[in-house]
């Protein structure tokens, strides 16, 4: 009996075709147990950002942060006089921490405090109040313009000066006294014989040699013409430079509104009492006070 070769050849292709194994996949068993297929995964819609949009973002998020940061946090301010020299001298940039006496109620987790004596602080110039024509000149305008001074009295405080000395609830102020000589030629002060800081002295202060004692505004204007009290919320403030510094004996006291926040340290410092040589780059690299980038202001 002859056989078909093609009949032979057929059975064996429906075998194979019966019997080809296919890939194992457990989507199947999910789906049979009632799971959705994964999702496709879907591009972006719109067109895809530029270089020039990402950069502007970025500035812009910088920007926002820079004055959240000088709103609340620190700012920066320049010294244009000598009232509080040899401390800060003329040229010095400050950073003023804003954010440490900040209106409200102080928590104990966060860097807040109340205005201590000592401070030396940034504060909005409140105008003269006993000499209203001083207030003119176009670099000395209330609110606008900004002093640093050193905070010498705090409310309720009884105050008076006997010569050099400042009596605050009739005790004598702990100062270092030093005398020194004011060119007016915008440099630091030329001290004469400075004796050693003495225990319980923490800052030091300058009066020149010839000083004489004067009948200041605030004292007749304010109390019995020897003594003053300052009033709740209000403080009393004095420049280092005694001799050359316009403050609270002069136009009052300062409300604590006013207070911008406590100087920190100096970043830059330019001595503007030096020579110039004509070239801003060379000025810049010659005349800075290196020595006294990062000096802490106290």
């Amino acid at each position: 009996m002859s056989s078909n070769p093609s009949s032979g050849r057929s059975k064996q292709s429906d075998v194979e075709t019966k019997t080809k194994a296919t890939p194992f996949s457990f989507s199947k068993i999910f789906q049979r147990n009632g799971h959705d297929k994964s999702p496709l995964e879907t591009k972006p819609k719109g067109p895809p950002k530029s270089v020039w949009r990402e950069y502007f973002e970025s500035a812009v998020v910088t920007v926002i942060m820079a004055l959240f940061g000088m709103t609340f946090i620190v700012q920066a301010v320049k010294v244009p006089t000598g009232s509080m020299q040899n401390t800060i001298t003329i040229g010095d940039h400050l950073l003023v921490n804003k954010f440490i006496f900040a209106p409200g109620k102080s928590l104990p987790f966060l860097p807040q405090r109340e205005i201590k004596r000592g401070d030396i602080i940034v504060f909005k110039y409140p105008g003269n109040r006993y000499d209203p024509s001083r207030d003119d000149r176009p670099d000395n305008k209330p609110i606008t313009t900004n002093y640093v001074k050193r905070v010498i009295g705090l409310p309720g405080d009884r105050i008076r000066m006997e010569g050099r000395n400042l009596i605050i609830n009739g005790k004598q102020l702990p100062e270092h006294q030093i005398e020194a000589i004011d060119n007016n030629d915008k440099a630091p002060l030329n001290l004469r014989n400075p004796s050693p800081r003495k225990a319980g002295e923490p800052y030091d202060v300058y009066y020149n040699p010839d000083f004489t004692e004067e009948s200041y505004p605030i004292f007749r204007l304010e109390g019995d013409g020897k003594e003053i009290v300052i009033p709740a919320g209000k403080y009393f403030v004095m420049g280092d430079n005694r001799n050359n510094s316009e403050d609270s004996r002069y136009w009052g006291f300062v409300p604590r509104e006013l207070v911008i926040g406590r100087a920190m340290f100096v970043y830059w410092s330019y001595d503007e009492s030096a020579p110039s040589s004509g070239n801003f780059i060379l000025d810049f690299f010659n005349n800075t006070r290196w020595n006294r980038t990062g000096t802490m202001v106290k």
